[in-house]
C-alpha cells in the first residue's frame, strides 16, 4: 500500500507573546516574513514559521498547537530533511532551517516536557515563495533543480538588469589576483 502524502493537520496563529494560539483553517505566507497575523511575521525573523509533527505530539499525549507551532504536519519526517530543503504547500514554498530547541515554557505545559522534546520540537522554515495554504493541503519536497522561488527569480532578474555588484567585485578580485601571480 502506498504511503499517504504528508499533510497539514492544523494551523495556528499567535498575536502576542503569551496570547493563546488561535486555530485557523487557512494562512497566508508572506515572503521572507512568515504567516500573516502571527507575531513572528516580520522581515528577517529567524522564527518565521515552526513546523511540528503530529506523530510526536500524539506520542507525548499532546494536541496540535500545544508546543506553540504554527503548522502541524502528518507524514513528514522533519528531522530527515536537510537544511535548505524546500517544501511546497498550497501556493507557498518554505525552506527548511534549523531545529527548534525546546524552552522552559514547555515545562509550563507539562512538567518534564522540555526534556521530552529535545530533538523533537520541530523545524523552523522560512517563506521563500508567498502564497496561501490550508488544513488538509499536502506538502511535497521540491527537487533542488526546481527549488528556485519567485523571489529568487526576481532577484536574479534585477541583478541581470543592473549587474550584480557582488559578482562584479568577485570577478574583479579574481582578475587582480591573476594579474599579481
Amino acid at each position: 500500500m502506498p504511503e499517504a502524502p504528508a499533510t497539514v493537520v492544523a494551523l495556528h496563529l499567535c498575536s502576542s507573546g503569551r496570547a493563546p494560539l488561535r486555530a485557523v483553517d487557512r494562512v497566508v505566507a508572506m515572503a521572507e516574513q512568515g504567516l500573516e497575523g502571527d507575531r513572528h511575521a516580520r522581515q528577517g525573523s529567524r522564527r518565521q514559521v515552526l513546523l511540528m509533527e503530529s506523530e510526536v505530539l500524539e506520542a507525548l499525549g499532546l494536541e496540535p498547537g500545544d508546543v506553540r507551532e504554527q503548522v502541524t504536519v502528518r507524514g513528514l519526517g522533519l528531522d530527515r530533511l536537510p537544511f535548505g530543503a524546500r517544501l511546497r504547500v498550497g501556493d507557498a514554498v518554505l525552506e527548511v532551517a534549523g531545529p527548534c530547541a525546546p524552552c522552559e515554557r514547555m515545562d509550563e505545559v507539562r512538567p518534564g516536557l522540555m526534556e521530552a522534546l529535545v530533538g523533537r520540537r520541530g523545524r523552523f522554515v522560512r517563506v521563500v515563495t508567498p502564497g496561501s495554504f490550508a488544513v488538509g493541503d499536502t506538502l511535497t519536497v521540491v527537487p533542488t533543480d526546481q527549488a528556485v522561488s519567485k523571489n529568487d527569480e526576481c532577484k536574479a532578474a534585477r541583478s541581470d538588469e543592473r549587474g550584480d555588484p557582488l559578482s562584479q567585485q568577485a570577478a574583479e578580485g579574481a582578475e587582480d589576483k591573476a594579474a599579481r601571480e
